[in-house]
């Protein structure tokens, strides 16, 4: 089944802004934590967009649908946003398992941290960790969202492989799809038998891409606004 991501640019407020486009062959199942388009369901695409870090916008379920409708993409979907230049997205697989990750880690965070006054964020933080993948098998409803819990468990022994005392970043989303028919498989955890290379390579894409120097794609393009 075809689940590549095609890359596009978009005009926007005077720019050419990247973003990342799965339009698999047929509708696939889907469970996500993306401001468009998350929970559980058949969604028929995914985007990946990258905004500018000048970017204010509160309702970015309906940005994302502007962009959808722009890149002509129809019926449901998933709508994820990164000031990560999507560009610079790691791609690994593992046991038939794709995972792509578009790694921003310029405001890390501990799940758990205790309540306290926020502190100053660096000058051009890039704080969005976006995963995308794909289990070439169905998944039980229940098996789906373990699989988030998996792919979020390899993100954070990723972060710590890295040398971070941090689980992610505030703004992290996660899709996971999988197509809609055959027998599901019950189980998603990671000794399971797609959790465990879902794990995997969602381990080596996190950490390949926090090991490389990300600029803001807002700041790599002179946005000064």
């Amino acid at each position: 089944m075809r689940t590549e991501p095609e890359l596009i640019y978009r005009a926007e407020d005077g720019w050419e802004i990247p973003a990342l486009v799965w339009r698999p062959e047929a509708p696939l199942r889907a469970v996500s934590s993306a401001p468009l388009g998350g929970g559980i369901g058949v969604r028929r695409w995914v985007v990946n967009a990258t905004v500018p870090m000048s970017y204010h916008r509160d309702d970015p379920d309906a940005h994302l649908r502007e962009i959808a409708a722009r890149f002509g993409l129809r019926g449901p979907g998933v709508g994820l946003l990164t000031g990560v230049d999507v560009t610079e997205v790691v791609r690994r697989e593992d046991e038939g398992v794709r995972v792509w990750a578009t790694v921003g880690l310029g405001a890390p965070i501990q799940a758990a941290a205790p309540a306290a006054p926020a502190a100053a964020p660096p000058a051009h933080p890039v704080g969005t960790v976006n995963i995308v993948a794909f289990v070439p098998a169905r998944l039980s409803d229940a098996a789906l969202v373990n699989a988030i819990a998996t792919v979020t468990e390899a993100k954070a022994q990723a972060l710590a492989a890295l040398g971070l005392a941090a689980t992610g970043t505030a703004t992290d989303a996660v899709t996971v799809l999988c197509p809609p028919d055959g027998p599901p498989a019950a189980y998603g955890g990671p000794r399971s038998r797609w959790g465990a290379p879902l794990a995997r390579a969602g381990y080596a894409a996190v950490r390949d891409g926090g090991a490389r120097p990300v600029v803001p794609w807002s700041v790599r393009h002179h946005d000064a606004r």
